[in-house]
């Protein structure tokens, strides 16, 4: 009885909580004001002879050109930590951080930003799509972080998220993944593993960088004790910058490369009650009827359980 009752009690409060996973990319996420997606950078703003924003970037992620006629500046995603000290330090409000949470690249040079334009990530070759498409395993490889970004790839397991409707899983054996997830700076004490565990990867295989760590260096850039990120032992396939990158950066990342994001929407599991698409119709008779009435023995009995 005692039982009984506990489940009953989960069951009602799944019904109060209603569906809670993200209805992306069928619709556009909000974010907060305060949240830092995608960097802007306007040169009509940027004043000659300024040069506040490069001296409070912690990782040098800003640079000027060399155009002697023209000031340019360039803000390197694969080392900004988002922190916005530069847009809070230009008093022209040249660098700005737009909610625009796409960040991810096929190609490290992408990742520059001089103008208000993206260049984002496109899909893996049709053989790959064909292999991957569908059911794509990763092992995640944790090579000197320090467990933000690992912790993001945590949450995209949970049901706001929902990583596994999409297809895609991580695995506890590189020998059972398609390919790995890399986060941090790639420490030297971690080489030979990183290395390692490429290796155990059935060909063909992919590579993901996931935050500035993994494709930089991040904060730690100028140390010799790491690699300066995962390109420096292994090809990268696709570079999700962000420190950490938010769990709907790495989903736009990883969908884009799969060539998911055009799907029709019947690919995606559509809002329902329940977690999983299931209707309340689905649940088990008996269970139904001792739902319904310990509803109605509390007095609210509002609305009706299909029977």
């Amino acid at each position: 009885m005692i039982y009984e009752t506990a489940m009953i009690e989960i069951i009602k409060n799944r019904f109060k909580q209603g569906y809670r996973t993200s209805n992306f990319p069928k619709e556009n996420p909000e974010f907060p004001e305060r949240f830092r997606g995608r960097p802007e950078v306007n040169q009509d703003l940027c004043a000659s002879g300024c040069a506040d924003c490069l001296s409070v970037c912690p990782t040098q992620a800003l640079q000027e050109g060399h155009n002697p006629e023209k000031k340019t500046l360039s803000l390197d995603m694969g080392r900004c930590l988002f922190c916005g000290e530069c847009a809070k330090s230009c008093p022209e409000g040249a660098i700005v951080f737009t909610c625009n949470h796409r960040l991810a690249a096929n190609q490290r040079e992408d990742l520059l930003i001089q103008s208000q334009e993206a260049k984002l990530a496109t899909s893996l070759k049709e053989e790959m799509r064909r292999l991957f498409g569908r059911s794509l395993k990763l092992r995640q490889v944790s090579a000197g972080g320090c467990s933000a970004c690992e912790a993001e790839l945590t949450a995209l397991n949970n049901v706001v998220f929902d990583l596994g409707r999409f297809g895609i899983q991580f695995v506890a054996s590189p020998r059972h993944a398609d390919g790995l997830i890399i986060t941090g700076p790639v420490t030297n004490h971690m080489k030979e593993a990183l290395q390692l565990a490429y290796q155990a990867v059935p060909a063909p295989k992919i590579v993901i960088a996931i935050g500035a760590c993994a494709i930089s260096g991040g904060p730690f850039m100028d140390s010799k004790e790491h690699l300066g990120g995962a390109a420096a032992l292994v090809p990268v396939d696709l570079f999700i910058p962000g420190c950490p990158p938010h769990p709907l950066t790495i989903l736009d990342g990883l969908l884009r490369l799969l060539g998911r994001l055009e799907e029709k929407i019947e690919t995606i599991i559509s809002p329902s009650p329940l977690a999983g698409g299931r209707s309340i119709t689905s649940f088990p008779k008996m269970l139904r009827h001792a739902l319904a009435s310990r509803v109605k023995a509390e007095g609210k009995g509002e609305g009706s359980i299909n029977s």
